[in-house]
């Protein structure tokens, strides 16, 4: 039997995640120069780091001897959300939090839940752990909540929502995601995905945090990684009752959070404005982007996040002229949609460059 028969055979079926395609590797690939690349598959911040963070990663450099400690992050983060300390989790990204649950609730055995078109992780993170993942048919490229609940059955544990979702944007309305939780039965966790809650419009907004003195069974997962513009650090957090965190925190792998990422998501999360900044470039460039895309003839998913889904028969090739015009997206053809693109919204220059190579590929 060799080592790769000996392995879990679980693990044996998960696809590993494709991130999105880096500067360095394509100028490799096309013999272009790093500078002259536009990346807009990632989600990133275009605006770069906030510079509060940047200031204080600097004041932090002399500290990297000793091991992390997270109590000022937790404690900014207890005071912004209300919460207690003990309520909070961090991980090297909200990824590493996402699989902290599975590996509490789920085990071979057991099943989640999750949309299609919906985040990869969600069932990476359910084969990771042994568990059977259900995968529900979306409606109108969106998470159908009902159809979710129905999908429950006796050996169900989990259920995974993205809101707004990643890779289509779409997003479900808070009083919809109230009458979920209170549908489902007291065992089955629910794990909210607000990854991309900064980029909502402030009429959309609710404080969800609020959910969890209602619903034990309810964890709420954030980053710094998108609006924060802390991606490379890894750092995010996820907020639960202090049951359900000392669980999550009893499977944390120690110090999983660098002392660079620490002080600057503590320095992020008051930087109100680069928020404000970001936020406000976001709007305008997806407003600049999804007019580019009507004018092409593009058919597109309206968006909540920081980026667009949009459609073309031959998504594949003009992927590629993409690429050798020097402009990444991101294919989603992993998420069962082969025919379309998802694009970053940049700043207006980046924005500009992509619709006039996508212009030219069509």
């Amino acid at each position: 039997m060799t080592l790769h028969e000996q392995s879990l055979p679980y693990v044996r079926a998960i696809s590993p995640y494709l991130p999105g395609k880096p500067i360095s590797q394509l100028a490799r690939e096309m013999g272009l120069a790093v500078d002259q690349i536009v990346k807009l598959a990632s989600n990133e911040n275009p605006l770069g780091m906030s510079p509060k963070a940047r200031v204080a990663v600097a004041g932090a450099l002399d500290g990297l001897a000793r091991y992390p400690d997270d109590f000022d992050l937790k404690r900014a983060l207890a005071g912004r959300t209300g919460l207690a300390s003990e309520q909070i989790v961090l991980g090297n990204g909200s990824n590493d939090v996402l699989d902290l649950v599975a590996r509490v609730f789920l085990a071979p055995g057991r099943s989640a839940i999750f949309a299609e078109h919906a985040f990869a992780v969600y069932p990476l993170a359910t084969l990771a752990a042994g568990a059977e993942g259900i995968e529900v048919p979306a409606r109108d490229y969106a998470h159908d909540l009902a159809a979710m609940r129905a999908a429950i059955r006796p050996d169900t544990r989990l259920v995974w929502i993205a809101n707004p979702n990643n890779p289509t944007g779409t997003f479900a309305s808070y009083p919809q995601l109230r009458s979920l939780l209170e549908a489902l039965p007291a065992n089955v966790v629910v794990v909210l995905d607000e990854a991309y809650n900064e980029y909502l419009q402030p009429a959309e907004r609710v404080d969800t945090t609020a959910w969890l003195a209602d619903f034990p069974n309810l964890v709420i997962t954030r980053t710094f990684s998108k609006i924060h513009g802390l991606a490379g650090l890894r750092i995010g957090y996820a907020l639960a009752s202090a049951e359900v965190a000392d669980l999550m925190n009893r499977v944390r792998q120690p110090f999983n959070c660098n002392n660079l990422a620490l002080v600057a998501a503590a320095a992020a999360l008051d930087d109100h404005e680069f928020v404000a900044a970001s936020y406000a470039l976001n709007r305008a460039g997806m407003e600049q982007i999804v007019g580019g895309l009507k004018h092409l003839g593009c058919s597109h998913i309206p968006s909540h996040g920081n980026f667009v889904t949009f459609r073309l028969a031959d998504a594949a090739q003009v992927n590629q002229r993409l690429l050798r015009q020097g402009v990444i997206v991101r294919p989603v053809a992993g998420y069962g949609m082969p025919e379309w693109l998802r694009v970053t919204i940049g700043t207006e220059v980046e924005n500009e460059r992509f619709l006039r190579a996508l212009e030219r590929s069509l």
